[in-house]
């Protein structure tokens, strides 16, 4: 890909310099085999140098053809780092988030996935955190500081029920009131933001048949996040297995639930994801963070190009002075 594809059309002249040298070197070879006594010209005429005495030529050709490319502009897709995004982490903190079935706990693991995270986000990325169970709050406002929002993941704590659209809807108004603070300083509009939903379970709060259905519902919030345009990417955190003791010796299965989860992101136009290790978590949180920290664009890439001519060139003139002082 180029940008300004018609300077190759130079290459045409570039063409016709390498062919007009080899004829001007048959031709100089023909005329001296049919002018020439070949006899009385080894015997007077010093030995001309071999092969070599093309480089200069070669050297420039080839350094003409480099720098027309050069001015055509190549360009190439590379990963470029983001300086403007916001990304809201969201960390389920109900008590079945005490289940050991990860090792040492659901809890633990998160939180030492979460602080990975952080650490791994590319510096520009504004990061916050949003906590919740039987409601949310916003712990973290968007920052580019990461040791706030690492504090505030070491001091979670648990408590009962499951308010997963309160949470969600607490992170899109995190994002919101962001968004707005920073609108007027930015000439190119608020920067383009996701939601990251981790949780193990089923959201309990509001009650109901139907509780992902509420106004205020896990399922409500993701259709209010595709219609501001914030995906949720949901992670899906635990085994099937997973279990809690709230009352003495009474064990109560807190297994995950995948399909809820899924459908957050479905609606919302994010991705889902499953973890049933601290290793998985890490590296759904890594995908996450290349995705999210980073963006492919196509840049110029004709600096190595003109590097390259640059060096064909001086090669070129270097080697006719070397070879007599004069170009072939």
């Amino acid at each position: 890909m180029f940008t300004h594809p018609w300077w190759l059309l130079l290459l045409i002249v570039v063409g016709a310099l390498a062919a007009g040298y080899v004829l001007l070197l048959r031709r100089r070879r023909r005329d001296t085999v049919r002018f020439t006594n070949l006899d009385l010209l080894d015997r007077v005429a010093p030995k001309r140098p071999g092969w070599y005495r093309h480089v200069p030529a070669a050297a420039m050709i080839l350094a003409l053809a480099v720098l027309t490319i050069a001015l055509a502009g190549p360009q190439a897709e590379a990963r470029v780092p983001r300086n403007r995004a916001t990304v809201v982490l969201v960390i389920d903190v109900s008590l079945s988030m005490q289940a050991t079935d990860v090792e040492p706990s659901r809890l633990a693991a998160a939180q030492a996935a979460a602080k990975a995270f952080a650490d791994q986000l590319t510096p520009g990325i504004n990061l916050g955190l949003v906590s919740f169970a039987g409601t949310a709050a916003v712990l973290v406002s968007p920052t580019v500081d990461r040791e706030p929002v690492k504090r505030a993941v070491d001091g979670l704590k648990l408590s009962e029920s499951t308010a997963t659209g309160e949470a969600i809807f607490a992170a899109l108004q995190s994002v919101e009131t962001f968004s707005q603070a920073i609108a007027g300083a930015a000439a190119d509009g608020p920067p383009p933001a996701r939601i990251v939903l981790m949780s193990d379970g089923k959201q309990t709060v509001p009650g109901g048949v139907m509780p992902e259905e509420e106004p205020r519902g896990s399922f409500t919030a993701a259709r209010a996040a595709a219609e501001a345009g914030i995906p949720v990417s949901t992670i899906s955190f635990g085994t099937d297995y997973g279990s809690i003791e709230i009352n003495p010796g009474e064990r109560t299965p807190v297994a995950v639930d995948d399909a809820s989860m899924r459908k957050i992101a479905e609606l919302s136009g994010g991705q889902f994801f499953t973890a049933a290790t601290e290793d998985e978590l890490r590296q759904v949180y890594a995908e996450l963070g290349e995705q999210i920290g980073y963006e492919v664009r196509r840049v110029d890439t004709s600096r190595p190009w003109l590097a390259g001519g640059a060096l064909l060139l001086f090669a070129g003139v270097g080697s006719g002075l070397a070879l007599g002082r004069r170009f072939p």
